[in-house]
């Protein structure tokens, strides 16, 4: 059965000029949004404010989460040239942060680390002192090509749950919710000076005590912040939605996390794990700056 979408779920496009000449560069450039693969329900917002997150190593996703649009098969030889190619767009765009994630590639021997590295360095050199968050996937749970990553120095990183580890098998039968938690702690063990992320969905048949314990487990292995936001289902053939979850569910997931200690927290029905990303990032900065000062 599928189930109708309440109100609180219903969100009109922006359709500006704004938004088409997004839609018109990254078409011309040919560059790669993981809002426009993924179906994202804030692209219209975010592309009337000239903001995008930009998807590399292709379109084509090694793994086969079922509650992902991303298309699954064989992807191609990644491209020498896009690093140098989403750096342009980038300085086009003028944006001052920058969110770049990418589709999993196990066919890779590093997973694709090593292009994440040129992509931020390429970024860094063309745009100086603009902000980056990267959303990588697990890398296989391989510390040297999370090191590769980290070593880059990006402001963020980014590696999402998903979902409780219960739900797992039927939702991401290729990851493991330990590897992954096991992948953010280690970005502090290498650098911690960078921010570290996760986020979650709900509304797949989760309990609420499971992702109040998932939380935990992110503060346990450092995690600074967090995005909670409704699962929505691409298609019919994709994991079905179990419920919606009203936006008073998601304020109190918010305060329960901020009760933990997490940096910020963006948590509504809307959210997704890049929304909003420089405010969140400027949010975490600030309180780390007042612990070195109190300390």
């Amino acid at each position: 059965m599928v189930l109708e979408r309440p109100s609180w779920l219903k969100k009109r496009l922006p359709l500006g000029r704004a938004t088409k000449r997004m839609e018109q560069e990254l078409m011309t450039h040919c560059v790669h949004t993981i809002c426009q693969e993924a179906c994202c329900p804030n692209q219209g917002e975010c592309f009337s404010k000239g903001i995008a997150t930009f998807l590399i190593m292709g379109d084509i996703c090694t793994r086969d989460c079922r509650f992902c649009a991303v298309k699954r098969g064989v992807p191609a030889p990644l491209d020498k040239d896009e690093p140098m190619r989403l750096a342009r767009e980038v300085s086009r765009l003028g944006l001052r942060f920058v969110v770049i994630t990418s589709v999993t590639r196990d066919d890779l021997p590093d997973g694709g680390a090593g292009h994440f590295a040129k992509t931020i360095r390429a970024v860094q050199e063309l745009c100086r002192g603009i902000g980056i968050e990267v959303l990588t996937p697990d890398f296989k749970g391989s510390k040297n090509s999370l090191k590769r990553v980290v070593d880059a120095k990006p402001e963020v990183f980014n590696h999402n749950v998903e979902t409780v580890p219960r739900l797992y098998p039927a939702v991401r039968p290729q990851a493991d919710y330990r590897r992954s938690l096991r992948l953010i702690e280690a970005v502090k063990k290498i650098d911690n000076r960078i921010v570290t992320k996760s986020g979650l969905m709900v509304g797949l048949g989760e309990r609420k005590k499971e992702i109040v314990n998932v939380m935990y487990d992110l503060r346990q292995v450092g995690c600074d912040l967090i995005t909670i936001g409704q699962y929505l289902s691409p298609s019919r053939s994709h994991y079905p939605v179990a419920r919606y979850v009203r936006p008073e569910d998601f304020e109190e997931y918010r305060e329960i996390a901020l009760e933990m200690g997490f940096k910020g927290v963006a948590s509504s029905p809307f959210v997704r794990s890049s929304y909003m990303a420089e405010k969140y990032y400027t949010k975490a900065l600030a309180q780390f700056q007042e612990h070195r000062i109190a300390n």
